[in-house]
């Protein structure tokens, strides 16, 4: 038996785990920070951190149960009905439930005698423990004769996206960032579950929470259309992490990394 401390805690605009990415750097809008914990949150920890592009971390997945690992899932990049084994995938339900994330390292900055990273192109739920950092080196991590399985390439980005005056006078507004240029390249990766893309033909309506609003969007045929961003979660759109907690299994495993 092992146990872990975590030297520090996410902090992201995705406060549940519906449209989070499925994988770090497909969403390169999608920006946190890293605060390191004491006694770690010390330059001295970082010194020469500043030289690196790109970082690795290793964290918990702490937004799911513990103990529901599975011997097999099902990748959404296999249309959700192909089962393959968890360690064939980067599912979340796994014996152990860690993750593993490169993205970039932006700057870091000392905040408050607080060491914080800010991150770009996370696939990290808010409050996220990070259990260790380690630099990226190309000459080592970069496998140009590497074979990726069924997960060969990207996924293929067959959304668009289109916002309702409303929505779009919003995403001017926010003070914080480009919203409408995250939400597009969220969208564009299709957050559904693989078997709501193949069922659903019909406009169906869904909701994500996002920072501290809620984003409401239809599909309609391959076009996602943002129609409202509100401060409150209203709770009359499909949200499959509500779902889930009301206890649908069918609903976990398409949610998962590759």
């Amino acid at each position: 038996m092992y146990q872990f401390t975590p030297i520090g805690l996410i902090r992201s605009g995705f406060r549940e785990k519906f449209g989070i990415p499925r994988q770090a750097g497909l969403v390169p809008a999608a920006r946190a920070t890293l605060e390191l914990l004491p006694p770690y949150s010390q330059p001295e920890a970082v010194r020469g951190l500043e030289s690196f592009s790109h970082l690795w971390l290793i964290f918990v997945f702490h937004g799911i149960p513990m103990g529901r690992w599975r011997p097999t899932v099902r990748p959404p990049r296999l249309g959700g009905d192909r089962r393959l084994g968890v360690f064939a995938t980067r599912s979340t339900f796994r014996p152990n439930p860690l993750g593993l994330s490169a993205v970039r390292l932006e700057r870091i900055a000392t905040r408050q005698g607080r060491v914080v990273l800010h991150l770009q192109g996370v696939d990290l739920l808010d409050g996220t423990p990070v259990l260790d950092i380690k630099p990226y080196l190309p000459y080592a991590d970069c496998l140009p004769e590497a074979t990726g399985g069924f997960a060969a390439e990207a996924p293929a980005l067959l959304v668009t996206v289109e916002f309702s005056p409303a929505a779009a006078a919003f995403c001017a507004n926010w003070p914080h960032g480009d919203l409408r240029e995250l939400l597009v390249q969220l969208l564009r990766q299709d957050p559904r579950p693989a078997y709501q893309e193949r069922a659903c033909r019909a406009p169906r309506r869904y909701g994500m929470r996002l920072y501290d609003c809620d984003v409401r969007w239809e599909m309609r045929d391959a076009t996602a259309y943002v129609t409202d961003i509100l401060p409150e979660f209203p709770g009359d759109v499909e949200n499959p992490d509500e779902r889930r907690r009301e206890g649908d299994g069918n609903l976990h495993e398409p949610l998962g990394r590759r």
